[in-house]
């Protein structure tokens, strides 16, 4: 049976009203506007503050009209009516021309919210023109009284919606919508004191008191974590519940580690055997393991991937770029050895193959002569077959959404085991966020030999003249045969890189106003630069073809190029021992994570590393507090974390959902951590007991309102 909430806007409202939602805010069905909470909840006796509005920001006040009056417009006939209104803190003007009759609405006393752009004229704030509702007071002291403490709520708007309007449809659909069946079982709801899903919508959005819409959100805000986790672990039970080839690990395992002339970390065999234990299932690994950067995340890849070929099956490696697929290609033959590399025939294939190398790779993988296949999106194709693929890697999950995992994943005749590895370490209120479907397992320590890493903050807001510095250390570092990265945030000022890790951090008021480093002007000074004088001196980035890239990386790793100047295009995977040196210009536009990444670069061999973080961003901005929290510390997973206190929640979940998973409206993973660990227990308890929800059709419907279509789709799937 239809749920209320699926109800078209358009029967419920009209089409007028709908089309403007839909427009303004992209709500369609009952369910999305009544999911469209309060951003919160100002109140009629505790009047918003008008001293810092933004200017040329749409927003919406609460106040009282002081003061009206009006005058001639000077250069044309007609009358200009002003406005003045306040909040006892500060005041506005309201501007409206020719508009007399508004004077007999805005009368001095008279308290409303007002909504529109604010704009400065003489000096002087404004709205012009603005949307605005009044309050009708009673006359009756007690009704007067309750009038003022009233919650009023303030909804996320736009230009073309104010907060009033939603409001007014929220009233509307609530005044007819009856009873809704609760996706949170009663027995939990009891448990946990929450007011049931009706009566929680009737109080978030009409709310008497403070105490009513606390009481809402908690209830709504469980809710969706307990419907959220429900989702990804019903996604896990039905990848479990298909057959896999079980891979057992045998001689080709036993004979490269012996070979290995190192031992492997305490991290390393212990993610090991967890995935050797998986491989040697019937039911599909599905594992992401995270890692600190250099902590051998590839190599324990690789033995998972021997551990396949063992029984004559293929592993496919899905790299995020052509250059970090043809390292890791280089990387994978060098580390098997001859013999072993003979056997194994590892095989490349990317967009940029030529045609004639893309037949020869593409016959290899579909006669299972290649047993390791190492590609970027290519390998996603539909001319891309595979013999017997038994394992799906993918490198940097957060490059891939859920339908390119699931893209390579239907390629084998059997559901394929998947391993997933991200060098970003995940917060744990995160993982069970976003990679909820996914066992996990972490490696922190980094292996014997390692170098450290020193990092500086270069403030150039404070020290202007400490940019020569970072050339003389620069300088310094070759003289003893060492090499160096210079990372740049765009190409040139027509371009920001082609492909980053992740969103660029977000713009501030002096990061707008600085121009951004880029490669080609840096790789001109740099050349220019006396202090480099006979230096090799190259640039890096995504506008140059794949031939080009691989020819400049493999320059640089045996020596022949001396600083490379580069977009994030090295941000992960590249492997270059020797290079000790990381300078990153306007380090402020990266994100905490990303800054990371660039410094793992550096320090990967017995050469000590140094990392300058440069920036213009002046002390106390959010955007200097990113880099100086990277300098601080080399731990990534206390970075994550620290990362996850400064960001927005939507780009912490932007970056890692892309693809994936629906937003989070009052969940918020800095915060909820224990709730969220609370929801994924009894969702657990609820599906051990009816898997298939039989017994729970309302969770199953929040399932399929609340999971985007493609979201569904991969739920839908094998």
């Amino acid at each position: 049976m239809t749920s209320p909430l699926d109800q078209k806007l358009s029967a419920a409202l009209g089409g007028r009203s709908a089309q403007a939602l839909q427009r303004g805010l992209g709500l369609e069905t009952v369910g999305d506007l009544l999911s469209h909470y309060p951003r919160r909840y100002a109140r009629r006796g505790e009047l918003s503050s008008l001293v810092d509005l933004p200017i040329d920001e749409n927003v919406t006040i609460v106040a009282e009209v002081l003061e009206v009056r009006s005058r001639s417009m000077q250069a044309r006939r007609g009358t200009i009516s002003e406005v003045l209104i306040g909040d006892g803190r500060g005041t506005l003007t309201l501007t409206f021309f020719n508009q007399k009759w508004r004077e007999n609405e805005l009368r001095p006393g008279v308290r409303g919210i007002f909504a529109g752009k604010v704009g400065v004229y003489r000096n002087s704030r404004q709205l012009a023109h603005p949307d605005y509702e009044l309050f009708d007071v009673a006359a009756d002291p007690s009704a007067a009284r309750a009038w003022a403490e009233t919650p009023i709520p303030i909804y996320p708007a736009t230009s073309t919606v104010a907060s009033w309007q939603i409001a007014k449809a929220v009233g509307v659909v609530l005044d007819t919508l009856p009873e809704l069946d609760d996706p949170v079982p009663d027995a939990v709801r009891s448990a946990r004191g929450l007011v049931p899903f009706r009566r929680a919508l009737e109080l978030v959005h009409r709310p008497a008191v403070d105490s009513e819409w606390q009481a809402a959100r908690s209830a709504l805000k469980f809710q969706e974590a307990f419907v959220l986790q429900a989702g990804l672990l019903l996604q896990r039970e039905r990848l479990r519940a298909t057959a896999a080839t079980p891979r057992e690990a045998g001689a080709l395992l036993e004979g490269f580690d012996a070979s290995l002339p190192f031992e492997l970390t305490g991290d390393q065999r212990a993610v090991g055997e967890e995935i050797a234990s998986d491989l040697a299932g019937d039911v599909p690994m599905n594992r992401l393991v995270q890692g600190e950067v250099g902590s051998g995340k590839t190599l324990v890849a690789l033995r998972a991937m021997l551990a396949v070929a063992e029984s004559g099956g293929q592993s496919a490696l899905l790299a995020p770029t052509e250059v970090l697929a043809a390292q890791h290609l280089r990387s994978i033959v060098r580390t098997l050895g001859p013999d072993l590399a003979a056997r194994l025939r590892p095989t490349i294939l990317t967009g940029q193959l030529p045609a004639a190398e893309r037949r020869k790779a593409l016959l290899a993988i579909v006669s299972g002569s290649a047993r390791i296949v190492v590609g970027t999106h290519a390998l996603l194709g539909d001319a891309v077959t595979f013999f017997d693929l038994g394992l799906v890697v993918v490198d940097e999950q957060h490059r891939f959404g859920v339908e390119q995992r699931e893209a390579l994943r239907v390629k084998g005749a059997q559901p394929p085991h998947v391993l997933v590895l991200t060098a970003t370490p995940i917060p744990r209120t995160v993982a069970m966020t976003v990679f909820g479907d996914l066992d996990i397992s972490s490696i922190a320590q980094l292996p014997a030999g390692r170098s450290p890493i020193s990092s500086h903050v270069v403030p150039l807001a404070e020290k202007p003249g400490w940019m020569t510095r970072v050339w003389e250390r620069v300088a310094e570092e070759l003289a003893q045969g060492r090499q160096a990265f210079v990372v740049c945030p765009a190409i040139d000022e027509s371009s920001a890189e082609d492909a980053p890790l992740e969103a660029e951090a977000p713009a501030t008021s002096d990061t707008v106003a600085r121009p951004r480093a880029t490669v080609l002007e840096t790789l001109a000074e740099l050349r220019s630069n006396p202090l480099l004088e006979g230096r090799r001196v190259e640039a890096l980035h995504g506008r140059m073809s794949s031939d080009e890239k691989d020819a400049l990386m493999r320059a640089f790793a045996d020596g022949s190029i001396d600083v490379l100047v580069a977009t994030t295009v090295i941000e992960v995977g590249v492997d270059v021992p020797n290079a000790s040196t990381m300078v990153v210009l306007d380090a402020d536009r990266f994100g905490v994570s990303q800054l990371h990444q660039l410094r793992g670069r550096v320090g990967r061999g017995s050469v000590p590393g140094l990392c300058l973080l440069v920036t213009g961003a002046e002390e106390g901005t959010l955007a200097r507090e990113r880099v100086d929290a990277v300098a601080a510390t080399l731990d990534g997973f206390e970075l994550a974390n620290r990362d996850l206190e400064l960001r927005q929640e939507g780009d912490v979940l932007g970056s890692i959902q892309s693809g994936g998973r629906s937003s989070l409206r009052l969940v918020r993973v800095t915060r909820d951590g224990e709730l969220i660990g609370d929801a994924r227990l009894l969702a657990g308890q609820l599906l051990a007991d009816d898997p298939g929800l039989e017994r729970h059709p309302a969770l199953r419907a929040a399932l399929d309102r609340r999971l985007d279509e493609q979201s569904q789709s991969f739920l839908s799937k094998n």
